[in-house]
């Protein structure tokens, strides 16, 4: 007899929503020490839904750390790469945490909630590691570090639907709701922080839950003409569509934000110094040694990560951090690191042992009109 593959692993996390997958039928991975859905069914449908209409995810794996008291604000520049400070109550802001030799201990969204209350959002996997480096660096600063990871769920509907959909579901003013902004309101009768949000590329928002609450509003939610639930594998393929960088593939403890052409994030000149500095501000005056692009197969074998990037000759000049067929564009693409002074023509990625000739592009490959 074959093995369940949805069995939960003896070491795996479950998500609030973790019965309601199992009833949809979804089929079940361990990503980051959590069950999550990689697809309820087929996967390109999926992502196609996102494109057109409206899609559903069950983010609750994702960790939320709070920063809180008078220096707050102060100890997140200390700490992070971005200039926090300043943010306007209701507003989030993309930005990096940094090892002081500059390397990317993750990505995060921040978002500040009140006058002296923060939200850090971080990658399932990176939760613990930026959970104890906040705390760490907040140290002298008058603020206190909570992780209140578990006491969330988190939810997330994307598409150009997505508005007229959650407007169902609410009264709050969705249209002065800018991107990258956060309010407190009532959805579905359920109390409900709503952030213009996303990792998909396309419009949506982001709903942290209380985690007792989470079931009766992916219900709510799921029961709305049109709306698809969507898996981990469609998020995948959406984001590296929008040319959205994932952590442990595109970033890492061994890459910098410069390599990843995410420099803009790192605030040089902000007034407090910040863990990283020395190291990115040498790193800002000097070429990295590699850069991040965008590929578009000519074949249909598509690149993966891991795979080489080679010249016409068959050197190896780079490497293939995320490589998936794109359902928008029609063919493979992938995001790939390129050895600085490579020339752009003429290269392929080595996919099994075969030379798949590639175009480099501009990324993002998909941006909504």
């Amino acid at each position: 007899m074959s093995a369940d593959p949805n069995a939960k692993t003896p070491s795996a996390k479950t998500t609030p929503l973790h019965d309601v997958h199992t009833d949809l039928g979804a089929h079940l991975v361990d990503f980051a020490g959590y069950l999550m859905p990689l697809r309820y069914a087929s996967e390109t449908a999926e992502h196609r839904a996102v494109r057109t209409g409206a899609g559903l995810f069950d983010l609750s794996h994702m960790g939320e750390v709070f920063l809180s008291g008078p220096g707050a604000g102060e100890a997140l520049d200390h700490a992070l790469v971005g200039n926090l400070s300043p943010m306007k109550v209701g507003k989030a802001r993309y930005t990096m945490i940094c090892a002081p030799d500059g390397g990317v201990l993750d990505d995060l969204i921040v978002y500040r909630l009140a006058d002296e209350t923060w939200m850090v959002v971080a990658n399932a996997a990176n939760a613990d590691v930026v959970h104890d480096a906040l705390a760490e660096r907040a140290r002298g600063f008058d603020a206190a570090v909570e992780d209140r990871s578990a006491a969330y769920g988190l939810v997330a509907l994307q598409g150009p639907h997505a508005q007229e959909t959650l407007a169902r579901f609410t009264g709050a003013p969705l249209d002065g709701l800018a991107y990258y902004s956060v309010l407190a309101d009532r959805v579905a009768g359920i109390d409900v922080l709503v952030a213009r949000t996303g990792y998909t590329g396309e419009d949506g928002f982001e709903l942290f839950v209380d985690a007792g609450d989470a079931v009766r509003l992916w219900r709510e939610l799921a029961a709305a003409d049109g709306v698809v639930p969507c898996g981990l594998a469609a998020r995948d393929s959406l984001r590296l569509e929008a040319g959205m960088p994932l952590y442990g593939n595109e970033l890492t403890a061994e890459t910098t934000p410069f390599e990843a052409g995410l420099g803009r994030v790192v605030k040089l000149d902000k007034p407090v110094d910040f863990v990283g500095k020395s190291a990115l501000a040498a790193q800002a005056q000097t070429p990295a040694g590699r850069r991040l692009v965008g590929l578009v197969a000519r074949g249909r074998r598509a690149p993966r990560k891991g795979y080489a990037v080679v010249t016409s000759d068959g050197a190896p000049c780079g490497v293939v951090t995320s490589g998936a067929p794109s359902p928008t564009l029609g063919k493979p693409i992938a995001m790939a690191y390129l050895d600085t002074g490579v020339e752009e023509s003429g290269l392929a990625v080595d996919v099994r042992g075969r030379a798949e000739p590639v175009d480099v592009v501009a990324l993002p490959f998909y941006k909504r009109s």
